[in-house]
């Protein structure tokens, strides 16, 4: 920056600020009603050599933080009108293990005005970086409207994971002004929704739902092929339903859990042939009862009991036999 913090200051000054509605002569207000630490962006970059800036402090002659005052009134300056754009930048990745550096290495190369960035999956709806990016953007339009306002991606599928997503964006750019810019791939380049670039997004939509579709048809191969070889995806079970049964009837012996454990041998994966942890055989159990209480059925069914003819009767088959000799016979009035 070429000007001093009070030339910045009094640059500043010389616009109303679209943001906070604080009229020209007067620093940026926060909604508390106390002066602002810094000049709100959509009017700092009404200066176009502060329009590179991040950031532009209120001088301390203007008392930050405490309460606001109207300065006096100054004419008010004409957004200026050029015709070097404002890009912002948005950068993603799904996960963390996924590396940024490439994309944001490319969005810097694009000299881009501010750069969002976040690792989350388009699955989630909410992308907190995203919706700030669009919002500076838009903020950046309403203030300098003859500027042109360019939002910069690396490539297509940062922004969007399906044709009605990416057609709900094309519409908020559309009503914002607001371009696209993608510097990779075969569609690389600029596109104003409001021009020419209305039916680029029409296109791009259905691309993009077709390359889902095309991803998802192949991964679904992947899986049957692989099942069909005995693979169906997913860590091993540590505990089989064969060890599970065994430990359950230890258990009900009244062997202590962790001499069961080590009774049992896994059979598959990198473990094969080690005992599980005492952890996951008290998990195995604690699943195995709370899934037998949810079917309202025992863990493990209690053995028949084998009546000889010289064995006493139980209290529950003497209660049986006399209520069967207390009911009338079916055939006792065709008999009489």
């Amino acid at each position: 920056m070429d000007l001093t913090p009070d030339q910045a200051a009094l640059a500043v000054e010389r616009h109303d600020c679209p943001n906070c509605d604080a009229p020209a002569g007067s620093p940026c207000r926060t909604r508390g009603g106390k002066t602002a630490a810094k000049y709100h962006t959509p009017r700092f970059v009404l200066v176009p050599a502060l329009r590179e800036e991040l950031e532009i402090p209120v001088p301390a002659d203007r008392h930050p933080g405490r309460a606001w005052k109207q300065g006096p009134a100054l004419a008010i300056v004409p957004a200026p009108r050029t015709e070097r754009p404002v890009r912002i930048g948005y950068a993603r990745t799904s996960t963390a293990r996924q590396e940024l550096a490439s994309q944001l290495e490319a969005l810097h190369r694009a000299e881009c005005h501010k750069v969002f960035k976040e690792q989350i999956s388009t699955r989630i709806k909410v992308r907190p970086e995203l919706e700030k990016a669009l919002a500076l953007a838009r903020q950046f339009k309403e203030a300098a409207p003859e500027t042109p306002v360019i939002f910069t991606v690396h490539e297509l599928k940062r922004l969007a994971r399906n044709a009605a997503e990416l057609m709900t964006l094309s519409a908020e750019l559309q009503a914002g002004g607001i371009q696209l810019e993608l510097l990779t791939g075969p569609l690389t380049g600029i596109y104003d929704p409001n021009g020419m670039g209305a039916m680029f997004f029409a296109v791009l939509a259905v691309a993009g739902q077709i390359e889902r579709n095309y991803i998802r048809e192949k991964t679904l191969e992947g899986q049957v092929t692989a099942a069909a070889k005995g693979n169906h995806g997913g860590r091993p079970k540590v505990i089989d339903d064969d060890m599970l049964t065994f430990a359950i009837a230890l258990k009900e012996k009244g062997v202590p859990v962790p001499e069961i454990a080590k009774k049992l041998v896994i059979k598959t994966g990198k473990n094969a042939g080690k005992n599980p942890s005492v952890a996951s055989l008290y998990r195995a159990l604690a699943e195995a009862e709370e899934a037998a209480a949810d079917d309202s059925l025992p863990v493990r069914p209690k053995p028949v009991r084998i009546r000889r003819p010289g064995d006493p009767l139980t209290p529950e088959e003497i209660d049986l036999r006399e209520r069967l000799q207390a009911q009338p016979h079916p055939n006792t009035e065709i008999r009489s």
